[in-house]
């Protein structure tokens, strides 16, 4: 076998929670490039499972869909024994899903001082409920998986996580602070892990994309009526040097080279995806 393929991916099982997503999809398809058996699990299990018979119909790899919800363990066990039952033990996870909500967005970036008479577009109009939401979708969503599906890794004495952070980790965005706040503690539970699991043979990696319209973030960036961007849009497309948003397919290159043996001595590392965003400084 050739080392510098990703050829010793091919037969492997893999869990992409958050699978029926945009950025999901796209990874999902790219895992089966590879020849990987893929378990798409979302809490929308019709969208997982239509999603699934297409990859497998158009790659002719097994790739399953399945219901879990990522905040209750007891339902991530019993996914588990479906994908052990259907596929094999794991050997990947991909802690895809995540997510904001404008229930966690502020409606101004900055503070003014005319906003001291009503309070509610600012921070501290946040509902906890919304802020709470979003925290939780996106750490515990990753740590909960964590614990569940890698339980066959520590068996066989080898596997791969892959968490999906975002640039917001490294330089938080005006209006979502739940959103940033947890995908920096998703940066910090990478490296965490990957310490703790070196010695058991368990990677742990994570890549950090910039922008990338997706279904979450879709009512931040664009106009609903006209379909245009807004001028927050704009911004961040004048502060990406490649001056437009990502395409989820280019997240595959990165995600197969961390999964694969090719980084067999990677590990604790988040690989920026953004068009040069994390580079630029705005001048």
């Amino acid at each position: 076998m050739n080392k510098f393929t990703f050829e010793d991916l091919k037969g492997k099982v893999c869990v992409l929670t958050g699978g029926a997503g945009v950025i999901g999809a796209s990874l999902a398809r790219g895992l089966a490039s590879a020849g990987v058996k893929t378990a798409i699990v979302d809490i929308n299990e019709e969208a997982a499972v239509k999603l699934a018979a297409q990859v497998e119909k158009e790659s002719g790899v097994k790739c399953i869909g399945i219901s879990a919800n990522v905040l209750d363990k007891e339902s991530l066990e019993a996914a588990k024994s479906v994908i052990n039952q259907k596929l094999g033990k794991i050997d990947i996870l991909i802690n895809g899903a995540g997510g904001n909500s404008p229930k966690a967005t502020t409606a101004v970036e900055q503070m003014q001082k005319e906003d001291l008479n009503d309070l509610s577009k600012t921070f501290y109009g946040l509902g906890m409920e919304g802020f709470q939401r979003v925290y939780d979708l996106n750490f515990k969503g990753t740590l909960l998986p964590t614990m569940v599906f890698t339980l066959d890794m520590l068996e066989s004495g080898k596997g791969c996580v892959l968490n999906i952070s975002s640039m917001n980790a490294y330089r938080p965005l005006t209006k979502i602070p739940a959103y940033s706040a947890a995908k920096a503690s998703v940066n910090n539970l990478t490296q965490w892990m990957s310490v703790h699991l070196a010695k058991v043979g368990i990677r742990v990696n994570a890549i950090a994309p910039g922008f990338f319209l997706t279904n979450q973030n879709r009512f931040l960036l664009t106009d609903e009526k006209t379909g245009e961007a807004t001028p927050r849009g704009h911004k961040i497309i004048s502060n990406t040097p490649m001056g437009k948003y990502g395409e989820p397919e280019d997240l595959i290159g990165a995600m197969l080279y961390l999964l694969s043996d090719i980084s067999s001595f990677v590990t604790g590392v988040i690989i920026p995806v953004d068009g040069g965003y994390s580079a630029f400084g705005g001048v």
